[in-house]
């Protein structure tokens, strides 16, 4: 008998242990929601090199991890084409302004007709009003004046026909100068484009070709950002994203730092979905950087969208079905407010004097 009402106590008091240890009173506290996102840092203004000719590349003038400025030689490339291009173009410009205004021009030769049309015609027009006026008066045969008519609207006709063509002719010798000198000037773009230079000051951060190697158009010769500005890229999901706002604050851990905290604030939301992960990419600013930072440089961030200050909260293990808990009196619904990846504000349904019970696994 005696050992039944231990064995009863010994049950008793292990089931009110257990029971005890289910059970919790909300609390108060202050709460920060946020969201959860992994990091990579890229330097600021960072960009791919490409050649604008192609050929073969003769000499990296930069080394991976030289700062350079806007305008600094960084790949020199070998291509002959552009360069005989170069010379065809400056004998086409040398020719168009030769016939346009030079000692052989064609504008010449149409003004030395124009010249004796204006000479014929004058002539053709003394002759005519001549024999007109002598016409009027009677005196003359009508053949002869018919043949100065004649002679005198061809003149005129012709006159106005060469005027016409040394116009038509002088335009488009002055558009063939226009092309011809755009075609030079294009082609000296060309044959400066052999050496790629910087178009920021910066940093060389990778060179992908070496010398030898043939270069295209469509490949990438090196890579090059800012030297002391980086963002931070996080990766949200879409879940999240209608969440996050610029100027919302971000604490930062960096794997290279490890145990070490650093702020920072969103700065842009780019708005297309990455449709391989669901994720959107949005970038943040340090507030102070640390003093050493490397492109690719991993971490993990949380972005706080909201904070209170002495909330009613519980853990969020404690919740059944994400809007009910346990309590003496059976399933209670509740209004939840704020959470983290830990607890969850009570707004309605519960006080800080109502026992919950932890739901079994």
């Amino acid at each position: 008998m005696l050992k039944r009402i231990l064995i009863f106590l010994i049950m008793t008091l292990t089931f009110s242990c257990s029971k005890k240890e289910d059970k919790i009173l909300p609390k108060k506290q202050d709460l920060t929601e946020s969201v959860y996102t992994s990091v990579i840092i890229q330097p600021d203004s960072l960009y791919q090199v490409y050649a604008a000719v192609a050929g073969i590349l003769e000499n990296n003038l930069v080394e991976e991890g030289d700062v350079v400025s806007k305008g600094d030689p960084l790949i020199q490339i070998i291509n002959n084409t552009p360069k005989l291009n170069t010379q065809n173009a400056k004998l086409s410009l040398q020719l168009a302004k030769e016939n346009y205004n030079g000692s052989a021009a064609v504008l010449k030769g149409i003004q030395d007709e124009i010249t004796a049309a204006f000479l014929k015609y004058k002539n053709d027009s003394v002759n005519y009003f001549r024999q007109k006026n002598l016409w009027n008066q009677n005196i003359g045969s009508k053949v002869e004046f018919d043949t100065k008519q004649l002679n005198y609207q061809l003149s005129s006709n012709n006159l106005q026909l060469l005027e016409s063509k040394y116009n038509r002719t002088k335009n488009e010798l002055y558009t063939a100068v226009m092309q011809a000198e755009n075609n030079y000037k294009t082609s000296l773009i060309a044959t400066k484009d052999f050496t790629v230079t910087s178009t920021i000051n910066g940093k060389v951060y990778a060179l992908y070709k070496n010398p030898g190697e043939v270069i295209t158009t469509m490949e990438p010769l090196a890579s090059v950002g800012s030297a002391t500005d980086f963002i931070l890229e996080l990766l949200v999901d879409e879940v999240d994203i209608v969440k996050i706002a610029k100027g919302q604050n971000v604490i930062i851990t960096l794997d290279a730092y490890n145990g070490e905290v650093f702020k920072g604030k969103i700065s842009k939301i780019l708005p297309k979905k990455d449709e391989r992960n669901q994720t959107f990419t949005v970038e943040a600013l340090f507030d102070t950087p640390p003093k050493t930072l490397y492109p690719g440089l991993s971490g993990e961030a949380n972005i706080v969208i909201a904070k209170k200050d002495s909330v009613l909260i519980i853990p969020k293990n404690y919740l059944i079905d994400d809007t009910k808990v346990k309590t003496d009196e059976g399933l209670v619904s509740i209004i939840t407010g704020l959470q983290n990846m830990e607890f969850v504000e009570v707004l309605a349904g519960i006080d800080s004097e109502t026992y919950i019970y932890k739901p079994k696994e």
